[in-house]
């Protein structure tokens, strides 16, 4: 008889709870291996292909496209044979959790929920049969490699009770015994399933906020609805059954009562790239009392010396590598700026290695890829970093890693055609430094009125590392070496 293993959204780490189905890579009845991506997901970091460290066959998928799920939440069920999946011949491990219909439940010892790395995928790779030595079996024989860095691990040795695994019998492709189950029974009145008021209180079989949303908006009582998700979970399918039937006469759906003090208009989820922006951005505006300074710089001789190299030959190089060697020149001489704040230890970090943020902005959003390392990089090479980066970004092919640990923000908002900003610090660090665009303005060079290629650069840095004048010192360097770049010659 075969077992259906159940497989959840796994932890996708940096703190990441939810994530946005983009675009589904199997079908329900497809084969599919150990490992094999069955999702593309979108999170607040990047697109991520899930793979699934179970092989079978997929009986069942939870979720549309364009769906935004909780870490935890099932993703798809596969069934595996007794002796071994057909995709991979081997035993597979873990199956449906028996935690509920949602999932979500945090255990009882007080660990993390389902969305930890280390509780989310342990229980994902429990065995869904009773006896011990077969889960034991089963979890040993699972992949271990849900992503990079956060696999399916041991099941812990607590007993737990479980209960027999179930499919929807709308998505089955393949003959799974499923437990008979008496439907709920409807309530609310004679339509059973439509009311006016508001949803009434009390537990409902459902895990998805979106399916909340869509039931309040059209009037649809939760409660006169059976699920046909595993343990009677309501999906969103069942609401939009239920709204194709009162569409086609059966059930009349009155307008939805507007509830009073709703502000009415587009609405736009805060949510992947755009909500973890809004959450970090208003974190550092919270937490860190930030102080802007700003300066005027003849780049006249910036530009010169950037077409004097790329005339010698070899690799191009870019301004915004001028400006970044610029930058970590200055961090040199201002280790201060190159620091974190620790408010439970009240202690100011510096930290040793330049790890370079840049704005770009995309498609998505606006993002913050880093270069590593950046302080031990040449201008030919900061060039190839931010290339690659850049292209990553525009196609959406940026990782986790890509997107963190940054020390530092180079933030080059004049290729939007504007002079100068305030940029908001990007939490933790402690500085940003700004370039505005350069155009040609009149200046007072070398005692004379001409026409130079100005540039406005402005930094914000938090006043807890540092006083004005440590921050006047790094701007006015960098200014320096946008005016001179031979400056930099020192530092060579």
């Amino acid at each position: 008889m075969a077992q259906v293993l159940e497989f959840r959204l796994p932890d996708l780490g940096e703190g990441l709870t939810e994530a946005e189905i983009v675009r589904w890579l199997v079908e329900v009845g497809d084969v599919v291996a150990v490992d094999q991506p069955v999702v593309e997901v979108e999170t607040a970091k990047a697109m991520v292909d899930v793979p699934c460290p179970y092989g079978g066959v997929v009986t069942a998928r939870f979720g549309e496209e364009g769906t935004e799920m909780p870490v935890g939440a099932p993703l798809l069920t596969v069934a595996v044979g007794e002796s071994g999946s057909p995709a991979d011949g081997g035993t597979s491990g873990a199956g449906a959790s028996s935690d509920g219909a949602s999932g979500a439940r945090a255990p009882s010892d007080g660990s993390p929920g389902a969305g930890s790395a280390s509780s989310g995928s342990s229980r994902s790779s429990r065995s869904a049969g009773s006896s011990g030595s077969s889960a034991s079996s089963a979890s040993s024989a699972s992949s271990g490699n849900v992503l990079v860095g956060y696999g399916t691990s041991e099941a812990p040795s607590r007993r737990r009770r479980v209960r027999p695994a179930s499919v929807p019998a709308a998505s089955a492709a393949v003959p799974v015994p499923v437990p008979e189950r008496a439907p709920a029974a409807p309530e609310g009145g004679a339509d059973g399933v439509f009311v006016r008021d508001r949803e009434p209180a009390g537990p409902v079989a459902v895990i998805s906020p979106l399916v909340r949303r869509l039931a309040r908006e059209n009037g649809v009582d939760l409660r006169g609805l059976s699920g046909s998700g595993p343990e009677g979970l309501i999906l969103r399918a069942d609401v939009e059954n239920a709204l194709r039937a009162a569409a086609r006469g059966h059930t009349p759906a009155p307008a939805p009562v507007p509830d009073e003090g709703v502000v009415h208009g587009t609405r736009i989820p805060l949510r992947g790239v755009r909500g973890a922006v809004a959450d970090k951005l208003s974190r550092s505006r919270r937490e860190i009392p930030d102080a802007t300074c700003w300066v005027d710089a003849d780049a006249t001789e910036l530009l010169r010396a950037r077409t004097a190299m790329n005339a010698a030959g070899g690799p191009k190089v870019s301004l915004l590598a001028l400006l970044a060697r610029i930058c970590t020149a200055a961090l040199a001489r201002f280790p201060d700026l190159n620091s974190t704040v620790d408010l439970e230890a009240r202690e100011v970090v510096r930290l040793e290695e330049v790890h370079l943020g840049f704005a770009a902005q995309t498609e998505r959003g606006l993002v913050v890829p880093v270069v590593r390392d950046a302080h031990a990089r040449d201008a030919e090479s900061l060039t190839a970093e931010f290339a690659r980066l850049t292209e990553a970004a525009r196609a959406g092919t940026l990782t986790p890693a890509d997107l963190t640990g940054g020390t530092f923000t180079l933030n080059n908002y004049g290729v939007f055609g504007v002079d100068g900003s305030t940029p908001i610090i990007n939490h933790p660090e402690a500085a940003m430094l700004g370039v505005g665009r350069i155009v040609p303005k009149p200046w007072v060079h070398e005692g004379e009125l001409a026409v130079r290629q100005v540039v406005q650069l402005s930094f914000t840095f938090d006043h807890r590392v540092c006083d004005g004048g440590t921050a006047g010192g790094f701007l006015r360097y960098v200014a320096d070496c946008v005016e001179q770049p031979a400056v930099l010659l020192r530092t060579l």
